[in-house]
């Protein structure tokens, strides 16, 4: 890794494991952000039923049906975790879930500390793409943003927290 990046890497990896590191604060509730893009599909031979205790066999064929997004929201000091389930993955998706966690999942909190990736939608401008300015800059005022490196997702405790996620076989409804 050329110096530069290896600097880079070094920086947010510290300012994320400092994050870490503090006290639970009540008003100041760490929560860390990861989404995942999920593929839903249907069977498209019905699978076998188990016979003489051997186990059911499911053929390798699949049907697409789309996908979604998964937002998974972990606030690691307590064990919450919510799910938030999107038919697309899009700045506005992300404005979105960031506006639910400040005004619905955290109205008392003072200000909400948010680990997060660096993916593509993960910008304040998001929030500008959905909200009128001043809405927008409501939200941000609530947050202090911490982004993990490039590279480095993995350590954003709600990534680790994917594999819960991807536990989900079908999704019933969106």
């Amino acid at each position: 890794m050329p110096k530069k990046q290896d600097a880079d890497f070094v920086a947010h990896m510290e300012d994320v494991l400092d994050v870490y590191s503090q006290p639970y604060d009540p008003q100041k509730p760490l929560i860390c952000l990861d989404e995942k893009t999920y593929m839903m599909h249907a069977d498209k031979v019905k699978p076998l039923p188990i016979k003489n205790k051997s186990p059911r066999k499911i053929d390798y064929e699949y049907e697409r049906k789309g996908s979604c997004s998964i937002f998974g929201l972990i606030e690691p000091l307590t064990g919450k975790q919510y799910v938030d389930v999107r038919p697309t993955r899009t700045a506005v998706d992300f404005a979105e879930v960031v506006h639910h966690l400040v005004d619905d999942l955290y109205p008392q909190a003072e200000k909400i500390v948010l680990v997060m990736d660096n993916l593509n939608t993960h910008r304040i401008s998001s929030l500008y793409k959905k909200y009128p300015p001043a809405e927008a800059r409501r939200i941000l005022d609530k947050l202090d943003i911490h982004y993990t490196p490039k590279h480095g997702s993995w350590l954003n405790i709600a990534d680790k927290k994917r594999v819960c996620m991807s536990k989900v076989k079908r999704l019933k409804h969106m």
